[in-house]
This record gives C-alpha cells, sequence and structure tokens, in this order.
C-alpha cells in the first residue's frame, strides 16, 4: 500500500523531474555494476559513474573503456537504454521551458515580487506610463493585467502580463495585490462611458477588498460616477473627460499651441510640475518670499495646495503653514 502511494506520487512530478530521477539512477546502477564487473578498469564506482556519464552523453573521452566480453555487452545495454533516456531527458526539458515561456507569454505565470506598479488594462495610456517610466529610468516592477490582450504586449523582465479580468480576486492574486505599491485603472475604450466607469469603480472595490492601504489612480469618464470612486475608496481620480475638454476649449481660446504647453508641464521628465511639503523654514514665509527664494534655486513658485483648495498664484502676503502643499516648476 505505501509502495503504491509512493508510484502515485511520483506520477504526479513533472516530466522532467521522473527523467532526471530516472537517468540519475541509470548513472548509479550502471556505474557501480561496471566497477564490480571490471575492478582494473574501473577501481571505485566515481570511475564508473564518469564512464556511464560520458558514454549516455556519446561524448567518448576514451579514458575509460570496458575490455572483457561481459563488461562491452554491459556497455552495449547501457548505449541502447540509457542514450535513450537522457535524450528524452533534455527534450523533456526543453519542453518544459518552452511551455513556461508560452505560458509566460500568455499572461498565466503569476506574479511573485513585491512593491510593484499594477496597470490594469491595456491601451495607449496605460503604454504610455509604461514609455514615461522607462525613460525618466524608474525601475519597478510592472504587472499589466487585461483580458482583451492574445499575448503579452512586452517581452521585458521588468514587465509582468497577467491574462483575465481584473475584478476577479483570483486574478488579482496572480498579481500580488497585496503587495503592490500602487495601482492604475484606466477606462476600458471597448465599452460605452457609463459601463466603463461601473468597470472601473467595480474593480477599485475588489482591489480595496483585497489591499486597503495601496494607493489607487482611477480614471473616471462621467461626472456622476466620480463620486462613487471617492466613496468607493479612490486616493486619486483623473477626470477624463474635465481634463479634454478644459485643453479643447484653452486650445482655441488661447491657440499658439496651448495644448503642446499643457503636454509639456504633464510630462515626469525634464522641467516638470511638482507638488511637495514645504521644508521648516519654509513655513510662516508669504507667497512672495518663498517664491524669491526658490526662484534663485531655479524653481518656479506658482500656487499653494491647502486640502483640497487649489491658490494659484495667491495674493503676495498669502502665507504658508503647516500641511500646505508647494505646487512648483522644476528641472
Amino acid at each position: 500500500m505505501k509502495s503504491t502511494k509512493l508510484w502515485i506520487q511520483y506520477l504526479r512530478w513533472p516530466v522532467f523531474i521522473r527523467m532526471s530521477v530516472i537517468v540519475l539512477m541509470i548513472l548509479i546502477l550502471f556505474g557501480t555494476m561496471i566497477s564490480y564487473i571490471e575492478p582494473k578498469e574501473f577501481p571505485t564506482p566515481f570511475e564508473g559513474i564518469w564512464w556511464a556519464l560520458v558514454t549516455m552523453s556519446t561524448t567518448g573521452y576514451g579514458d575509460f573503456v570496458p575490455k572483457t566480453f561481459l563488461g562491452r555487452t554491459f556497455g552495449m545495454i547501457l548505449i541502447l537504454t540509457g542514450v535513450a533516456f537522457l535524450t528524452s531527458y533534455f527534450t523533456n526539458l526543453s519542453a518544459a521551458a518552452v511551455k513556461r515561456q508560452n505560458a509566460y507569454i500568455d499572461g498565466e505565470i503569476p506574479f511573485k515580487g513585491k512593491n510593484h506598479f499594477l496597470l490594469i488594462g491595456w491601451n495607449e495610456k496605460t503604454k504610455e506610463i509604461i514609455e514615461t517610466l522607462r525613460i525618466i529610468k524608474f525601475y519597478c516592477p510592472i504587472v499589466l493585467i487585461d483580458q482583451t490582450l492574445s499575448e503579452a504586449p512586452y517581452i521585458d523582465e521588468n514587465i509582468h502580463f497577467i491574462k483575465g479580468n481584473p475584478a476577479d480576486d483570483q486574478i488579482l492574486n496572480k498579481a500580488n495585490i497585496k503587495e503592490a505599491k500602487a495601482v492604475f485603472i484606466t477606462a476600458d475604450q471597448h465599452r460605452n462611458e457609463l459601463e466603463a466607469d461601473m468597470l472601473t469603480i467595480l474593480v477599485l472595490i475588489t482591489v480595496k477588498a483585497s489591499n486597503p492601504s495601496v494607493y489607487t489612480i482611477c480614471e473616471m469618464m462621467t461626472k456622476t460616477q466620480t463620486l462613487n470612486a471617492k466613496r468607493a475608496g479612490a486616493d486619486e481620480i483623473i477626470q477624463s473627460f474635465q481634463v479634454v475638454g478644459q485643453v479643447f476649449l484653452n486650445s482655441f481660446l488661447f491657440q499658439n499651441g496651448f495644448s503642446n504647453v499643457i503636454l509639456e508641464l504633464g510630462k515626469a521628465y525634464g522641467a516638470r510640475l511638482t507638488i511637495e511639503s514645504p521644508t521648516d523654514q519654509d513655513i510662516g514665509k508669504n507667497f512672495q518670499q518663498l517664491h524669491n527664494d526658490l526662484f534663485s534655486n531655479g524653481i518656479i513658485l506658482f500656487g499653494i495646495k491647502r486640502g483640497e483648495e487649489i491658490f494659484l498664484n495667491p495674493p503676495h502676503n498669502f502665507t504658508v503653514v503647516q500641511h500646505d502643499c508647494l505646487i512648483a516648476l522644476k528641472s
């Protein structure tokens, strides 16, 4: 009964591991036996195992050769059986490697890392995020979840693709959501705006249920669902309808490439917008004093964020207090 259980357990092992066990047993068996059959040519079992390995691999150094009829017959049996098993072993090993590579490309392999960015949905926005992270050389693992792609859009050790529904707990667990640093949820481009927002909120709820502390950034397409996204726990919401609408209007009002200026300000590299906490020395200064101090260091201060309120170009006597944030343009 015990032997039957061991045999069943053995059959559950991957094929290449089973083949490895068989090859190892053949090496030890034939190597030990030849040392008993021809002790003069093979003084120790180690020489016999070495001869068996060289024979099975068809290398044939010729440093150890059986001389007797029985020894050569034993060698013939090793060639007929051992070489076949060794060839099968390497074939299965290659097949296993190819199978894993295909599973990786098809998005079936779980992600085991941590402190990664989780991007949900494949579109031009997620592509821009990935390309920007590459430009600024922000080396952080990226996991992409999408159910429309047939294979990974990138073959990159730093970008892991998982195929599936992001609102499914099992898919999020495959992406190791509990160890994620941030989650970016983009709107589904294959749905209408309301359905896309409802799916975004559903994914957000699933994400927060698995990891309440992870920082989540959501894209919303409609104004009515933005409040629901806040209720669901979104840390930051990108209102595409508002951003694009304002750029459209201002591009007409100001012209002269206004949209290009907005794109430059929004970049994460080069001269860029930042929102940072003031130093202890900055607290208590008015806006004009702080602007002059920062300008001398190549930083242009043009706004203050206080709680949910934003004051762009406030009065010169506007005083910076604790917990304010500085909105500035810096290199």
